[in-house]
């Protein structure tokens, strides 16, 4: 009985400190995710605020339509409708991809913060 006491308690030492380790370097790994996810998430919301278009040249367009409509009177023609979308697909899909990225570096920060907590 001795024998085997001696040897789970060796067992016990052992691994408790393998734990420890492992636990030590996951937890310093989950860090260094959440400080590049956040890092990655700023910048990708950065890129993404400038891919937005310019409220201003809708607002201008507008107002031109508006001041035609005033000054040609109510037999004036319509005017063209303003086009929402450029018509560029690779646009599309580049702000398409900057979402996804963004929402992909908020998925694994929240899987970072799950980890710690856990």
């Amino acid at each position: 009985k001795d024998l085997r006491s001696k040897f789970w308690a060796a067992y016990k030492k052992v691994s408790v400190e393998s734990d420890d380790n492992m636990l030590e370097r996951c937890n310093g790994n989950m860090d260094i995710i959440l400080i590049f996810a956040g890092l990655f998430s700023a910048a990708n919301t950065a890129f993404i605020i400038a891919m937005q278009p310019n409220p201003l040249d809708t607002t201008n367009a507008l107002l031109v339509q508006l001041i035609q409509i005033t000054l040609q009177g109510p037999s004036a023609a319509h005017p063209a409708i303003l086009s929402l979308s450029t018509g560029n697909s690779s646009i599309f899909w580049m702000q398409a991809v900057s979402y996804m990225s963004l929402a992909l570096s908020l998925l694994a920060a929240f899987g970072a913060v799950l980890g710690k907590q856990w």
